[in-house]
């Protein structure tokens, strides 16, 4: 999509919420999300991608199940293969749902959403954090997540709407986020914009000691 000029973007954003949903719908498989546990109330991942290493930090204090449920992904190596498929330079880069052949890859099913808790726990959707995406259901999230790489504050809970999850920060490898943000898109697979022309691919997400 082309991006919209500040007054009226938010608008356009909202209606391509589909962004932060698969742009089919998510394949799950039988198997039940599993508990689990973190060792930690802020356990850390590094993110490895094609363009270089990005570490987080996640909030399992203050979002437990999504948490919980990104780390049994990173635990079944999930995310191994998997792209950013989609790239917005003033938004947010979403990815680990899709594989370099654009195959949505199975999940569990979903994750409940969390996203108030986390807000009034402090997390909100700022630049530098981590969020589930979903489709227009709040109760649909899985496995695809989002790095915001502007502050997104219409994606928050309000009275009004049940907003996007965040459940983690970046701590290092804000300079590949803005690598990613900066990578040329365009069409790719079934998408018609918003693809890096150079796929993005992570590598591996992996929990650190």
């Amino acid at each position: 999509m082309t991006l919209l000029k500040p007054h009226n973007r938010w608008i356009a954003l909202a209606l391509s919420m589909c962004l932060l949903a698969p742009w089919t719908v998510q394949a799950q498989s039988a198997t039940a999300p599993s508990s689990t546990n973190t060792t930690s109330s802020t356990p850390k991942v590094r993110i490895s991608t094609s363009m270089g290493d990005i570490e987080a930090e996640l909030y399992a204090d203050k979002a437990p199940k999504t948490v919980a449920n990104f780390v049994q992904y990173v635990s079944d190596k999930h995310y191994e293969g998997t792209i950013f498929h989609r790239v917005i330079p003033g938004f947010m880069l979403q990815g680990g749902g899709y594989d370099g052949q654009y195959r949505e890859k199975k999940t569990r099913p979903p994750v409940a959403h969390e996203g108030r808790q986390a807000l009034a726990a402090g997390l909100k959707n700022t630049t530098g954090t981590l969020a589930m995406a979903r489709t227009n259901d709040p109760q649909s999230a899985t496995a695809q997540f989002f790095i915001n790489v502007v502050d997104n504050a219409f994606l928050d809970p309000s009275f009004q709407s049940f907003g996007y999850t965040v459940f983690g920060k970046v701590t290092s490898g804000m300079d590949v986020v803005q690598k990613i943000r900066n990578t040329p898109t365009g069409t790719g697979g079934p998408f018609p914009t918003d693809v890096p022309r150079t796929p993005v691919v992570i590598q591996s997400i992996t929990l650190l000691k």
